[in-house]
């Protein structure tokens, strides 16, 4: 079976003009010239079976990964009434993510790596492609086998820690030792395996902001790539040290959540625009959604007064808002797809290219997804969702 995907305005992510995809088990056969000549009666007499399809256009750029994700459902900050049910697979398709990235949150407790990975085998199952962070909030960290180093060695779905959270009320309260302890690990199993070994730090709104990550930078010998703080956009002072630590070779990820106008803090595309406009090596932003997770507002002491829910939806929203004010739509997508494939090691991921995945999402001229290819199967059309999990 061949799939032809025919007049794309193609970008992998880097603008590649009109263009005809090739496709076949999975991965992607061939990029050839819109409207390229193939031998499609001898292949056919050949008895090899073609699909074709006319995209009139679209922009056709790879599939989002999503690398912070609550893929068994996040919350239960003000009890168990409110810990957030698991997302559904159109959750994820519908807004163009193919790839996932799975971890725990505030609640590291009555949910596990275990659980974790579990969600992480269903996903693969239903036709996405899936990993995730081992631990949760808190040191010492939530672990299957015992440590974050056997985790990364020994569990193939594994790529690192997080999401470890540091300058929040809800952390473990966690000191320099210990962060370069789990950091450490992270480093040495990602030797040890190919893997990714980033440790993916939560920033809460405490004034200490980034001042961990920094004195691990200056104290030890650890590579700052290393060092992922997320959620970098919440205060606009704590993104000012977010621009400090990226020129400093951290990976740094602006959450796509929400943002009131009263709020102090960055939405998603005036932050990547900020980090544009900055300067700053291109490579070394990306964005996620923190879909399925809590999204809570607390009160002096320390109680949820209110919650959101955050959702993929938010990537491709993104995208739009931060190409409407000014950021070239490739730099945008790349914060989606390559960035994130390139430094976490997600081989086949996040680029349109001879080889990879097919892993292929269409845009509208809204920006909206209408069609989505997830390992070359089609997951919507026409803004459909085609495949849907067993409790849809």
């Amino acid at each position: 079976m061949l799939t032809i995907l025919d007049n794309a305005d193609l970008y992998t992510p880097a603008p590649a003009g009109p263009s005809c995809i090739v496709i076949s088990g999975g991965k992607i056969l061939a990029v050839l010239k819109a409207g390229a000549e193939l031998p499609l009666k001898r292949l056919t007499s050949e008895g090899i079976a073609l699909r074709h399809f006319d995209l009139a256009g679209k922009r056709l750029v790879p599939g989002f990964i999503d690398a912070h994700t609550h893929v068994t459902g996040g919350g239960g900050e003000d009890g168990a009434a409110t810990k957030v049910p698991a997302p559904l697979l159109s959750d994820f398709t519908s807004a163009g993510v193919t790839s996932v990235i799975g971890l725990l949150g505030t609640d590291d407790v009555t949910r596990n790596t275990a659980e974790l990975l579990a969600g992480v085998r269903a996903l693969r199952e239903l036709g996405l492609t899936a990993w995730c962070w081992t631990g949760g909030y808190h040191l010492p960290p939530t672990t299957l086998t015992g440590s974050v180093r056997s985790d990364v060695v020994n569990i193939e779905a594994i790529i690192g820690a997080g999401e470890i959270a540091i300058s929040d009320h809800r952390s473990s309260q966690p000191t320099l030792d210990e962060l370069l302890r789990v950091a450490s690990d992270c480093h040495l199993a990602g030797l040890l395996t190919k893997k990714a070994g980033v440790l993916h730090l939560h920033l809460g709104d405490g004034p200490r902001g980034m001042e961990l990550i920094r004195q691990a930078l200056e104290v030890s010998e650890i590579p700052a790539r290393v060092f992922q703080p997320t959620h970098v956009n919440r205060r606009t002072a704590l993104f000012e040290e977010a621009l400090d630590l990226a020129g400093r070779g951290c990976h740094i990820d602006i959450t796509s959540f929400p943002v009131g106008p009263e709020e102090d803090a960055y939405p998603a595309a005036v932050a990547l625009h900020r980090y544009f406009e900055a300067g700053l090596a291109p490579q070394r932003v990306s964005i996620s959604s923190d879909g399925g997770g809590c999204l809570p507002v607390f009160d002096e002491d320390g109680r949820m007064v209110e919650m959101e829910i955050g959702s993929s939806s938010s990537l491709s929203e993104t995208l739009t808002e931060a190409t409407a004010l000014g950021v070239p739509f490739e730099f945008a997508l790349a914060a989606i797809t390559s960035n994130i494939a390139d430094h976490l090691r997600l081989h086949g991921k996040g680029h349109i290219r001879v080889g990879a995945d097919a892993d292929l999402v269409a845009l509208n001229t809204q920006g909206s997804v209408t069609d989505v290819l997830a390992n070359g199967h089609w997951m919507v059309r026409d803004g459909e969702a085609l495949a849907r999990g067993p409790f849809e």
